[in-house]
């Protein structure tokens, strides 16, 4: 349920609903301002997080402050939401400069990312790479799979091959699409336009999802996430609604089938970013919302 200046509202019409959910998972929430990092270096303390398909790092870094993979299985998303931060990529022997505010696509093997300026550090990892599954605070939360989430499938490579990708940030808003889209084999990313101040009351966009967690990450202002679980025929499975009051930094995961919506409620900016794994085929299929649609095949 989308009101009707929301870009979202032309996605009804191709919405298929497959099953009701019988069987449903707890909301899982990481308020990294009321915790501890579980990574604690000279320059940098870093917070771990997961849903079912994919591991998420935010880290608060100094200048100089280094990350490495030595054996990434698949492409990884690094985001620099700083303007003034800057960071120089190596990967396949070559470096790469980035700018702050930006989205990183870095590919599958050795890479390291080193913080020339310091900042916030997103990156997101998929569940594939199992050298991680015990950094996030809420791994007990999927020693069994969480049900209605589909399994990690990875979509096909770049069409020009792998290389380091970076995009900036700094879109213009344009009328009928949503947000800033970004997409690569293993994820999207929506760097969504900010909420000046709080959010009108009178146009949120309760919705569920069928099979795919929303991983909705908080880097400034405060939101109040709005959920839902629906009623089966057993009583024994309804569970009360969510409010649940979340500022900056903090990442919320929310389960297929449990009706949602945001609410920004900082009187400053507001800032969300919505994270997929793997990337949403709706979305994908909108003429122009995807923005670098044109190096990433659908499947």
């Amino acid at each position: 349920m989308f009101d009707n200046s929301d870009p979202r509202a032309t996605l009804i019409n191709n919405a298929v609903k497959k099953e009701v959910h019988t069987e449903l998972s707890d909301a899982e929430y990481g308020k990294f301002y009321e915790m501890e990092p579980v990574e604690k270096e000279i320059n940098s303390n870093t917070w771990w997080l997961r849903g079912q398909n994919y591991f998420i790092a935010y880290t608060d870094a100094g200048n100089g402050a280094e990350f490495k993979r030595s054996h990434q299985v698949d492409e990884y998303v690094l985001i620099l939401p700083d303007k003034e931060s800057q960071a120089v990529v190596t990967w396949g022997n070559q470096e790469t400069i980035i700018d702050g505010f930006s989205i990183v696509i870095i590919p599958p093997g050795e890479s390291e990312i080193q913080l020339l300026k310091g900042g916030k550090v997103i990156r997101l990892f998929s569940s594939a790479n199992t050298d991680l599954e015990e950094l996030p605070t809420n791994k007990s939360s999927y020693r069994i799979p969480h049900p209605n989430v589909s399994l990690l499938e990875t979509w096909p490579e770049p069409k020009e091959g792998y290389r380091v990708r970076a995009y900036s940030l700094d879109v213009p808003k344009e009328e009928g699409r949503f947000g800033r889209i970004f997409r690569c084999s293993t994820f999207m990313v929506n760097f969504l336009d900010p909420y000046e101040g709080p959010r009108d009351p009178s146009k949120m966009s309760p919705h569920s999802h069928d099979d795919f967690e929303q991983c909705s990450l908080a880097i400034e202002g405060e939101f109040v996430h709005h959920l839902r679980w629906p009623w089966s025929t057993d009583m024994a499975q309804w569970r009360p609604d969510d409010h649940e009051h979340c500022a900056s930094p903090s990442v919320a995961v929310i389960p297929p089938g449990v009706i949602h919506t945001t609410q920004a409620i900082g009187l400053g900016i507001n800032q969300l970013v919505d994270i997929f794994c793997p990337p949403r085929v709706d979305f994908s299929e909108k003429d122009g919302w995807v923005l670098n649609a044109d190096e990433y095949p659908m499947p």
